[in-house]
């Protein structure tokens, strides 16, 4: 609601713009024709629309520079970002998610991401995947598993998986990746 009422305030406000910018050209005179009237109308709808025009390329400026923005954090963050389908097929990862696991991200996309899980928590993966795409809450899960690099090296990781719903599209799990086999080495026998 909040919304809409913004949106006929900044319209009235163009509008008031608009005409204030077109005064001189108006008839002053109570008897002025109907074609100057129209006139008059018309130049004001013109420059409301020329007005409302320079705000959407404006915005849109913004907008593309904030995608940006977000885009180089995604890709440049030191953790592994990884989205998964409702299949356990990987939709997107990161550059620190694809150098990670040593593999090209081009071969990670599309690919199972259960393939990349060490054999011996294979079945804890799926029965937590299964148990995350199927929740309706939205939180989040946290736990560590044994996972594959490219090389077949296995390596302790930590998950951060949140499941996301959105309107347009199939259900998403996001995750966070990390390596932390230091810090499993470093404790305590």
């Amino acid at each position: 609601m909040k919304q809409t009422w913004d949106g006929i305030e900044r319209r009235k406000s163009l509008r008031a713009q608009a005409e204030a910018l077109v005064a001189s050209l108006s008839p002053q005179e109570p008897s002025a024709k109907h074609t100057e009237v129209l006139l008059h109308e018309l130049l004001v709808h013109k420059v409301e629309l020329e007005m409302q025009n320079e705000e959407l390329r404006n915005t849109h400026i913004a907008l593309a520079q904030a995608l940006e923005r977000y885009a180089d954090l995604y890709e440049f963050a030191p953790v592994g970002y990884i989205s998964i389908d409702q299949d356990d097929k990987i939709s997107e990862i990161n550059l620190a998610g694809a150098t990670l696991l040593g593999i090209d991200r081009s071969k990670l996309t599309h690919s199972r991401f259960s393939k990349l899980v060490a054999p011996q928590d294979s079945d804890d993966w799926y029965r937590c995947f299964r148990k995350m795409m199927a929740s309706s809450t939205l939180e989040k899960h946290s736990f560590s598993l044994n996972m594959l690099r490219a090389d077949g090296a296995v390596f302790y990781a930590h998950l951060d998986c949140l499941r996301r719903d959105s309107v347009d599209l199939q259900p998403m799990l996001w995750v966070a990746l990390t390596d932390i086999s230091q810090n499993k080495l470093a404790e305590p026998g």
